[in-house]
């Protein structure tokens, strides 16, 4: 188990607690009362830590290295029904990006998510879940195949935003994430897009547009890192924590602002905690979103999507 640095208190109790277990198996003395007193400190401090969470600890929380990614998610809800699609049918196939069909119950959807690595060398084939191009252009050709067969869209946003590489940048990044933006505002078909662990930039965007947009509780979406606002700012990453509460980038900021639709439960602790519980809230949250929505037309389903966009950032003096 990984702890960051505002749970070392919980971590210090969990040692003792074990201690403590050591010694009553490995000894005749009764410990009984003293573990139930350090199990009672336990849940109290992890309480008391993670109901004050400030937006830094929460982008913290949303990079994890234990928390569930897109691939994770999607095993959990399919099973063995998800089939991979590869490849923009122009350059490559992006390995941050990845999609396919999947069911849930009986009904199929087309998932598409960033992709991060577990380790050094899943990240470097990741390339960090961080898209090219052509990942963009992969989740739009798949989303145009799901639009000509009526299956729903579910896209999960886990990225540090898109790939700022100059290669990136001359096989037209801004344009490829520009016209997903186009596409998706106009697609035929219901999007549920949920945000599983950073919403960065136009990296989130470029899959970011959808009927339903919700967020995990320990999650992030900005048009900029908090590091990156720090070192434009101020010259330098160690602000990074004011730039976290000035950005307003946590869930409950985005739901008050209204954009975002709602917000999804995590265990106490974060999604990695407890990931079956995890996988069990986002599976509600995508039946409980398709079902609000799948018998809408496809011009009432667009209708009110734009309505939904062009209300956003719109207020009175």
């Amino acid at each position: 188990m990984e702890y960051l640095e505002f749970e070392l208190p919980i971590k210090e109790l969990e040692e003792q607690l074990d201690k403590c277990e050591i010694i009553g198996k490995e000894s005749d003395v009764d410990v009984t009362e003293t573990c139930k007193q350090i199990e009672k400190k336990l849940a109290e401090t992890k309480k008391d830590i993670y109901k004050n969470l400030s937006a830094w600890q929460r982008v913290q929380l949303s990079r994890h290295p234990n928390r569930p990614y897109t691939l994770d998610h999607i095993k959990a809800l399919c099973g063995d029904t998800f089939l991979e699609l590869h490849g923009d049918r122009n350059v490559k196939d992006d390995k941050a990006m990845i999609g396919g069909l999947g069911k849930i119950g009986d009904q199929s959807y087309m998932f598409i998510g960033q992709q991060k690595g577990f380790n050094t060398k899943t990240r470097q084939y990741r390339n960090f879940g961080m898209s090219n191009p052509e990942g963009y252009r992969k989740a739009l050709r798949l989303m145009k195949s799901a639009e000509k067969f009526g299956i729903p869209v579910v896209t999960l946003i886990d990225t540090p935003g898109a790939y700022p590489g100059l290669e990136a940048e001359e096989r037209g990044q801004g344009e490829a994430i520009a016209r997903n933006i186009l596409e998706m505002a106009r697609l035929k078909v219901p999007i549920i897009t949920i945000i599983i662990g950073e919403g960065a930039s136009g990296g989130a965007l470029g899959i970011g547009v959808g009927d339903r947009v919700m967020m995990l509780e320990n999650t992030w979406y900005s048009v900029i890192s908090p590091e990156s606002c720090s070192s434009i700012l101020w010259r330098s990453w160690e602000y990074k924590e004011q730039a976290a509460e000035a950005l307003k980038l946590t869930a409950k900021d985005m739901k008050r602002m209204k954009l975002v639709d709602s917000i999804i439960k995590e265990p106490l602790g974060g999604a990695h905690t407890d990931r079956d519980k995890t996988f069990l809230a986002v599976k509600n949250a995508i039946e409980k979103a398709y079902g609000e929505l799948k018998n809408l037309s496809p011009k009432d389903l667009v209708n009110q999507r734009m309505e939904k966009y062009d209300a956003m950032g719109v207020y009175k003096d």
